[in-house]
């Protein structure tokens, strides 16, 4: 029910997933990534805490491989379970458990692996990378967004989606991006349509938390003499 890309920025090391489902909230559930450490997507029949320890073991030093040859051997049920990790280094791994739903497949790519499951082909993972990999370098985000729109053209789920999400860190504890469309008839159109909106200020936010003497004042829309502290 799910198609997904995790990446890592070679130009600025961020890490990214970016991820849509017909089921509702996906970005919540599947897409997990951490500042300085790397990205897991824990989908298809979803345990959440898959993602968590990922992310824990890549943070004591183990490699992409070896932190999802743990994930497999420690969660319940990975037959079941269909996991992408990207670690520091940039380095990949992939697991489709015997029981992932419908037509599934991962496609690696340069720090980077697209993965779905009840796809309408098996196209779709190799033209999210595809799109990833043509994209301009500088906007890391828009190229994530660039692969997941690139999946829905090349087919998508079997079924309608109804969510997207895109999530982004970089150096610090929290998200740089973090948007999400839970449900809706085309979530992967208004999470671009979203990040169109916050592109433009995202560093302006972060200027915000890491120095607000030097952060610009905005109005608050429709009055003009408010100011947004958000």
């Amino acid at each position: 029910m799910t198609f997904s890309l995790i990446a890592r920025c070679p130009m600025s090391e961020a890490f990214g997933v970016v991820i849509s489902s017909s089921s509702p909230c996906v970005a919540s559930r599947c897409a997990w990534a951490r500042a300085n450490v790397g990205a897991v997507a824990s989908q298809n029949v979803t345990d959440p805490r898959l993602g968590v320890l990922g992310l824990d073991l890549l943070g004591q030093g183990f490699g992409a491989q070896a932190t999802l040859e743990r994930l497999v051997e420690a969660g319940a049920y990975p037959e079941y379970r269909q996991l992408a990790v990207i670690d520091n280094d940039g380095g990949l791994a992939h697991h489709s458990g015997a029981k992932t739903l419908g037509l599934h497949r991962a496609v690696t790519g340069e720090a980077c692996i697209a993965a779905g499951n009840i796809l309408a082909n098996d196209a779709v993972p190799e033209a999210m990378v595809a799109a990833y990999r043509e994209a301009p370098r500088e906007d890391f985000p828009g190229r994530l967004l660039a692969g997941l729109e690139a999946g829905l053209r090349a087919g998508g789920e079997e079924g309608d989606v109804r969510s997207a999400g895109v999530y982004v860190v970089h150096r610090h504890v929290f998200p740089i991006v973090d948007l999400r469309v839970d449900w809706h008839d085309d979530p992967i159109a208004e999470l671009g349509r979203i990040w169109q909106v916050y592109k433009p200020q995202m560093n302006d936010y972060l200027t915000r938390a890491l120095d607000p003497t030097g952060a610009p004042a905005y109005g608050v829309p429709g009055d003009p003499g408010k100011q947004d502290r958000g």
